[in-house]
């Protein structure tokens, strides 16, 4: 029985943790591409794609939570507790950073900087370990 909840409790923090993170991030962009609106409002498309980047932390949680989704918890309860606190986590850190850097993306390209492209390299950057944690979730 313990197996079981923890089971269910590791899927849980998988898909909230990776939620969390890429709501936090898509806030933390969304909000400096609204400033950045009242300063060069014709830059809106690459403050709308710059925006959108940490929802795909948000997605790895929800393809780890499916992949996991028909396991044995009575089985594997303690692996899939510590599999999805640390893939959660991870995720949840990731698209947290992942909205910082392209918040100050952002604001470059509202002053008139041509940054996006560097941005999304600096960007790729924590969306990296964000697909490590995906890939360790789908070799477990």
């Amino acid at each position: 029985m313990v197996n079981l909840i923890l089971g269910y409790l590791g899927l849980g923090l998988m898909l909230g943790l990776s939620g969390v993170g890429s709501s936090i991030g898509t806030t933390i962009t969304g909000n400096a591409a609204e400033g950045a609106l009242k300063k060069n409002p014709e830059k809106s498309a690459s403050y709308m794609i710059l925006s959108a980047m940490p929802a795909t932390q948000g997605l790895y949680g929800f393809v780890a939570f499916l992949m996991w989704l028909g396991k044995d918890f009575e089985a594997d309860g303690l692996k899939l507790f510590g599999m999805g606190l640390g893939i959660g986590i991870v995720l949840l850190i990731s698209a947290i950073r992942q909205g910082q850097v392209c918040a100050n993306g952002i604001v470059g390209i509202s002053q008139g900087h041509d940054v996006q492209t560097n941005t999304m390299i600096y960007a790729a950057l924590p969306e990296f370990y964000a697909i490590l944690a995906l890939v360790g979730a789908l070799m477990i």
